[in-house]
């Protein structure tokens, strides 16, 4: 894996992992364009923890709240707001551990194809554009464990490649009314426990194979995501309350059909 590849493989991770455009879509450009190779497992791994380190250091207040409510540090007001969280995480979290467990094998063996990707990115971005189109004006920013439950089953369709899964949460949030600034709050945080998940189920695999990369060049990766991801998160915000979620979904849109037309072409 040459320079070029590795920094512009780790920065599209960076900055498509929390954007509802799908990733896996748009790891597949370098290497339709320049007949790159798969980065293999290790690098795989390494732009994913450095996404996990950018969420991370940008809630860290959120979580700092959570961990001092579930070791009972302090007498905080906030703490039922943050047991409430913590509550809803758990419970949105637990489909996709189970989805992960009973369908990760054959996800990889048979659905991570170009084409695949490219059509399940296209048929999920016109919904959240309906979502978006769709929705009532809303000032709902509470969760309910019904609502963390149904985004929960939501984010299990992440597991097909080209889904985004922070667009199918921010989707499935936007549905049951939320107001965007709480769907895409609860989503990004719903992406800590998410990747945690991922790394340590390939770490587990890596453990088996011998490293290809150096550490000098995992811990590369690990910065150049993590930076970039930090950064996209919080311009995230500041973008969506201005303009809104159509931009995303209009380049989503178009993105998928691109890559359809790359894909017959070739």
């Amino acid at each position: 894996m040459d320079l070029i590849q590795f920094i512009l493989l780790a920065l599209i991770q960076g900055i498509t992992e929390f954007l509802p455009i799908s990733s896996s879509a748009h790891l597949l450009i370098p290497g339709m364009l320049f007949g790159w190779p798969d980065q293999g497992l290790a690098y795989d791994i390494a732009v994913h923890f450095g996404t996990l380190l950018a969420v991370i250091a940008y809630f860290r207040q959120d979580l700092i709240r959570m961990s001092c409510r579930i070791f009972s540090v302090g007498e905080n007001t906030s703490t039922d707001e943050s047991r409430e969280l913590i509550f809803n995480l758990v419970v949105a979290t637990i489909p996709l551990v189970i989805a992960g467990f009973l369908f990760s094998n054959f996800v990889e063996e048979h659905l991570r194809d170009a084409w695949i990707i490219s059509i399940a990115s296209l048929i999920f971005g016109l919904m959240l554009g309906w979502v978006w189109l769709s929705r009532d004006v809303s000032k709902r920013n509470r969760i309910t464990a019904g609502d963390a439950v149904f985004i929960g089953f939501a984010q299990c369709l992440a597991i097909i490649p080209g889904v985004s899964r922070s667009g199918i949460t921010i989707t499935a949030g936007l549905y049951l009314g939320l107001n965007l600034a709480s769907a895409v709050r609860f989503s990004f945080l719903l992406a800590i426990p998410a990747i945690l998940g991922a790394v340590t189920l390939g770490v587990n695999l890596l453990i088996q194979e011998a490293l290809p990369l150096s550490y000098v060049h995992l811990v590369f990766s690990v910065f150049i995501s993590g930076f970039s991801g930090y950064l996209t998160i919080a311009a995230f915000f500041g973008v969506v309350d201005r303009i809104g979620l159509m931009p995303f979904i209009i380049y989503r849109v178009l993105l998928s059909l691109g890559l359809m037309i790359l894909l017959l072409s070739s």
